[in-house]
């Protein structure tokens, strides 16, 4: 539709007029100009234009639509009345937002996809680019995670208590810089601009039937959420007006999983061995007992296919050989899980006069997942001579799919709990100083703490039984000979437990911005903007006795209480009926006799099992020691702490005419930032010693703790061009360009180092000492950069159809290499530059072409159906830092090959080349329903605790149901299904083929029931 609206029509909200009109309904009357696509989703109905739109209404007959239908008719006008490229969901209501999470709402977005965690969807991948190169805000601020990255888990914020979610793939300046991707939009309600009063109860029934098969000490077979919410406004008769909404949700819910797990590729547990017949001193066919990784002859170990560069060919060591991946173990796990979460949102929002409007908005969120672990662990690396190697049967990537050979088996448990406390607050407060001028100043404050507490317990077999596995369908099945796992008294040798309080982070974001926005009397220009934001992130993780946290170990003293004591006293039956059913062929466990007959005790689904803290107790207890978690330490080697300060300033035009009979809409601008960062870390504090009598010069341990500072800053110029072409009155046409850039992650960034000396010469001074320097962070790490160019062409054939059709370009630089830099030292009162390799950001270019399409249609007969589909390729690769191509730099620009890669690189992290979403619903009179579709490719998924090793997530689609019927216009029942027909996730380690992990979650069922009044 191609209305016009006056030229001098401004779009400032009055008090008096708290009801904005809904999207869809007004769609039909005006055709709203958005004069920022910040906020696309309020296309406030223009002053002038009231008076005729109330006559209007009093004229027609206003059906109401509720429900799907409604939702997608929201969907469809938030994206055409923007003048950004951008998708998003509205409630009409405080708690119809259609998804039980802000994660599921996100990926019904085209484009959009998301990777699961026990069994729900967590961070949103946009446009086939990962997390990490997007951006998030909650009421047009930043906000925080846990996680060391700038990606969030939405599983944090319950959809019933959000208002709007959007997802802009283009950007214009006066958007908050941070998103190669796009910028992932979430706003809660403004009371004043809901315009109605609202008092709305729901609960939610939590029925997972895999957690009906499971004997749980944490979280009973039903779970539930509850909410409640209540809006208002107050207006009084000197023209002040006063509105309040506040949300409260509890949530108290089982996740089941259940697991096959490899060792991970993170450490130094999963080697590429070698795998051939003529090599006896190491590989699978060495000629003694031991580890595959290591040799006989003990020339070296730790080691397997060795992929350095030989000097004298320039190609691999073991150029060519053959091998095969084998982890350290590959293991079972059975779960009980409980996650918990209390959140309140609320907000006000004050009218003093016609000039002003305030709105104050907090949320807070605090969420306690826990899970007891039972695991039965079968070690795999140690090599049978005549056995092993002769019978070993591998895939072309060397991914095995059938082993034999004797090892220890251990029945193991880990209790774990993580606690994740979220705060944001914020106050707005906008000024309409004349028609013509409106200043608003914004300031926020966002806070995120994560502390994880972790028992892991051992218990494990004094001999080596004969094992062999055979990889089925889905997961490796295993024959044990004369060894009954479900027998605890197998399990008595090296009982130990180590008590873990790791990953304490805090993550914090305080900032402040003004703008300025001048409506024009132009008939091209429509406003000027103009604004200034600062901002402090700061990161901190306490280090302690054991990497990222505080360890303390007790192994069991058998003089003071026996094994077989400690496990039959701490001894559980298993706690789950029919373990892995749907992915196993049959028995994961078979028991057989030496002469191959099946045994049945042993021979199932389940093993010995016992209570994790028990075990742990009686451990600590037989040391004398103290059961309980260590204390982290802020002043220690392991401690990352970025202070991370930005300042930005932008200029934007927005323009609305008329050219060639067309009307033409959009933006133009520029945003400049400017970042600096510091960071603090911790070492070892040390004495330079001079030898009186020689004069060689020394480091000398003290035994005190030395902070040590860097840092680096940068400035970057962000452009941006929007055009929307109104070509008739059902097509639009439309255009972006934008520069965008993504940060590196807060924990990427600290400031670890340590000397290198070298003592061999008799050093005389400082200088002569120090010849390098070791570490990990970079606070120096620039900002990944991309040009962005979008095209797209939209047709409305009405309220409840669309087909658009979009292309975009992407150019950006990204990635890391090692490189080695010179960096600054003050050693005892001497300056001193050394050498140190380190994590940089590339210049390479890399590029990313994409296709998205969006349709959506409804009969009358009230079925109607919306899909969202999107393609991308990309040239960027990633290489694996251990067994792909990797390089380093030296100081004169010479890059030097240090290992060559016998895995193919990996894409961006989080890329998908297809991602789907599709949905059929049927509404008619008060019955609602619809059958949901997601489907997304394979990616590419970094570790947290190691982000350079490669992990993909094999291709799944899933099925979401809902439901709902309205009883009276006060009470509505409502059903909804994740994960229908109980999709598992599977993962590969190094190579797509290598079987690293496969997790089965089961469908997730919710009924419940609300009222509104």
């Amino acid at each position: 539709m191609s209305t016009k609206l006056s030229k001098k029509t401004q779009p400032i909200l009055k008090i008096g007029k708290f009801k904005l009109s809904p999207i869809a309904k007004w769609l039909k009357l005006a055709a709203f100009t958005s004069v920022t696509s910040s906020f696309a989703f309020s296309a406030t109905a223009q002053e002038a234009e009231t008076e005729n739109l109330d006559k209007a209404k009093d004229d027609i007959e206003v059906i109401a639509i509720v429900g799907t239908r409604r939702t997608i008719q929201d969907q469809i006008a938030i994206k055409r009345e923007s003048t950004t490229v951008v998708d998003g969901l509205s409630a009409s209501d405080i708690g119809d937002l259609p998804a039980l999470s802000i994660a599921e709402a996100l990926e019904s977005l085209t484009g959009a996809s998301s990777h699961r965690e026990n069994g729900g969807a967590t961070e949103i991948s946009i446009r086939g680019l990962g997390p990490f190169l997007s951006a998030t805000n909650i009421n047009g601020r930043e906000a925080t995670n846990g996680s060391g990255d700038r990606s969030v888990n939405f599983s944090q914020f319950p959809s019933e208590l959000m208002q709007k979610v959007a997802i802009y793939k283009t950007q214009d300046a006066s958007m908050i810089e941070g998103g190669v991707a796009g910028l992932i939009s979430l706003e809660t309600l403004k009371p004043l601009e809901f315009g109605k009063q609202r008092f709305q109860a729901e609960v939610k029934a939590n029925y997972n039937p895999d957690q009906a098969n499971v004997d749980s000490s944490l979280q009973d077979d039903l779970g539930y959420r509850g909410t409640l919410s209540y809006v208002d406004q107050f207006e009084f008769d000197n023209g002040q007006a006063f509105g309040l909404s506040v949300g409260f949700q509890r949530q108290d819910i089982s996740q089941p999983e259940a697991e096959y797990r490899s060792s991970s590729p993170t450490g130094s547990s999963l080697w590429a061995c070698l795998n051939d017949p003529t090599d006896t001193n190491t590989g699978f066919f060495r000629s003694s007992a031991g580890d595959c990784e290591d040799s006989v002859d003990g020339s070296f170990s730790n080691q397997g296919y060795n992929n350095d560069i030989d000097p004298e060919t320039g190609l691999a060591v073991d150029e060519g050989r053959e091998y095969a991946w084998t982890g350290s173990s590959r293991s079972f796990r059975q779960n009980e899980t409980s996650d918990k979460r209390d959140a309140l949102f609320f907000a006000l929002q004050y009218q003093p006069s016609e000039k002003w409007d305030i709105n104050f908005d907090a949320q807070f969120s605090d969420r306690t997942q826990a899970e007891a672990r039972h695991d039965l662990i079968f070690l795999q690396k140690r090599v049978t001579p005549g056995v092993t190697g002769q019978n070993l049967i591998t895939n072309d990537v060397g991914g095995i799919l059938h082993w034999e050979g004797e090892e220890r088996i251990e029945s193991a448990g880990e209790q774990f709990s993580r606690e994740e406390n979220y705060r944001g607050y914020g106050l707005n407060v906008e000024h309409f100083y004349s028609d013509d001028l409106k200043i608003s100043v914004d300031l926020g404050y966002s806070k995120t703490s994560r502390e994880e507490l972790q028992i892991t317990n051992r218990g494990r077999t004094s001999s080596r039984p004969f094992i062999s596995w055979d990889l089925g369908e889905h997961i490796p099945h295993f024959t044990v000979t004369d060894f009954d796992v479900t027998d605890i008294s197998n399990f008595t040798d090296s009982l130990r437990t180590r008590l873990d309080r790791e990953n304490v982070r805090d993550n914090e974001i305080m900032g402040a911005r003004v703008d300025v926005q001048y409506y024009l009397d132009s008939d091209v220009f429509r406003s000027v903007q103009a604004g200034v934001r600062v901002s402090e992130l700061t990161f901190v993780q306490f280090g302690g006795t054991n990497g990222n946290g505080s360890r303390t170990t007790y192994n069991l003293d058998e003089s003071a209480t026996s094994a077989i004591d400690v496990l039959e006293g701490c001894q559980i039956a298993f706690p789950e009926s029919d373990f892995l059913s749907s992915v196993s062929d049959g028995n994961i466990i078979t028991h057989v006799d030496s002469s191959g007959n099946v045994v049945e005790s042993g021979t199932g689904n389940s093993w010995a099992t016992y209570d994790n803290e028990c075990f742990s107790q009686a451990l600590a207890a037989s040391q004398g020691g103290e059961f309980a978690y260590p204390e982290v330490i802020y002043e220690n080697a392991g401690t990352i702490d970025v202070t991370e300060q930005t300042t930005s300033a932008y200029a934007m035009l927005n323009y609305d005419t008329e050219m060639f009979d067309k009307f033409v809409r959009g933006n133009f601008g520029v945003r400049v930032v400017n970042t600096d960062v510091n960071s603090i870390g911790f070492r070892e504090g040390f004495d330079v010693v001079t030898d009186p009598i020689t004069g060689v010069v020394s480091l000398v341990p003290n035994g005190t703790i030395e902070q040590i500072e860097s840092g680096g800053d940068y400035t970057e110029v962000l452009p941006s061009f929007n055009l929307v072409v109104d070509y008739d009155d059902n097509i639009l046409l439309r255009a972006g360009i934008y520069r965008g850039m993504s940060r590196a992650d807060p924990s990427d960034m600290g400031y670890s180092r340590t000397f290198v000396t070298d003592d061999s010469d008799d050093p005389q001074s400082v200088e002569d000492l120090l010849v390098g320097a070791n570490g990990s962070g970079n606070p120096e790490l620039k900002p990944l950069m991309s040009w962005n160019y979008d095209l797209a062409a939209e047709w409305y054939p009405s309220d409840d159809a669309i087909v658009a059709l979009g292309v975009y370009y992407k150019q950006f630089n990204g990635g890391f290499q090692q490189q080695t830099q010179l960096e600054t030292f003050t050693v005892d009162g001497v300056e001193v530059v050394l050498p140190i390799t380190n994590s940089v950001t590339t210049e390479e270019k890399s590029d990313l072409y994409g296709f998205e399409a969006t349709f959506s249609y409804r009969w009358d007969l009230g079925i109607g159906v919306k899909f969202g589909y999107n393609y991308a390729d990309t040239t960027y690769e990633f290489e694996d830092s251990n067994y792909g191509n990797t390089f380093t730099t030296d100081l004169d620009g010479v890059t030097t090959q240090l290992t060559a890669g016998i895995v193919p690189p990996a894409s961006v992290p989080g890329f998908s080349e297809h991602v789907f979403n599709g949905q059929i619903y049927y509404q008619i009179g008060d019955f609602d329903t619809a059958l949901i579709y997601k489907y997304r490719s394979e990616y590419f998924q970094p570790y947290t605790s190691n982000g350079t090793r490669l992990r993909y997530v094999d291709e799944a689609g899933t099925w979401e149901a809902r439901a709902a019927y309205k009883i009276n216009k006060h009470v509505r029942v409502k059903f909804s299904a994740i994960n229908l027909f109980s999709e598992p996730r599977s993962d590969d380690f190094y190579v797509k083929g290598n079987l690293g992990q496969v997790s089965d979650y089961g469908p997730r069922l919710f009924a419940g029931v609300s009222f509104k009044y």
